[in-house]
């Protein structure tokens, strides 16, 4: 029989982590969702989510004995979601999405935070990107500051 570090692990621990994974996802994308931006805080939460499994796969779901180097998955993460960021930003040929591209790769980061078990980053990251998301950007006008 095969057995591996994950059986090892404190389950609760991990359940902690995938619920936290949800949980700050879902903040980050209901500060994103409005009738005008597509994703939202199902789309951020299943981000963040994947990602924490993901991780959480590296560091324990491989055999014992098995050289790993546990950076590989996260990498792969992020390449991911640089191809999820890309469809919400080209669509009809204009560029448009890059702060919910940018909000999808913070929950990214901040699953992976937290399938490695780095709680006060992923806390502190989730908080930080919740004020920008919410803050309202200060219209320029261009023609004004031509002159």
């Amino acid at each position: 029989m095969v057995t591996t570090d994950f059986l090892n692990v404190d389950l609760m621990i991990i359940v902690l982590n995938l619920v936290l994974a949800a949980i700050f996802g879902y903040a980050i994308g209901y500060f994103r969702h409005d009738k005008i931006h597509g994703a939202g805080a199902r789309t951020f939460t299943l981000v963040s989510l994947g990602s924490c499994l993901f991780t959480i796969i590296s560091v324990y779901g491989f055999v014992g004995g098995t050289r790993v180097d546990i950076s590989r998955v996260s990498a792969a993460v992020v390449a991911g979601i640089g191809f999820i960021g890309a469809g919400v930003i080209w669509k009809h040929k204009e560029i448009h999405g890059v702060t919910t591209a940018a909000g999808m790769w913070v929950a990214a980061a901040v699953g992976i935070s937290l399938g490695l078990k780095l709680y006060l980053p992923a806390v502190v990251v989730t908080i930080i990107t919740m004020f920008i998301l919410k803050a309202k950007h200060a219209k320029v006008d261009n023609k004004k500051n031509a002159s």
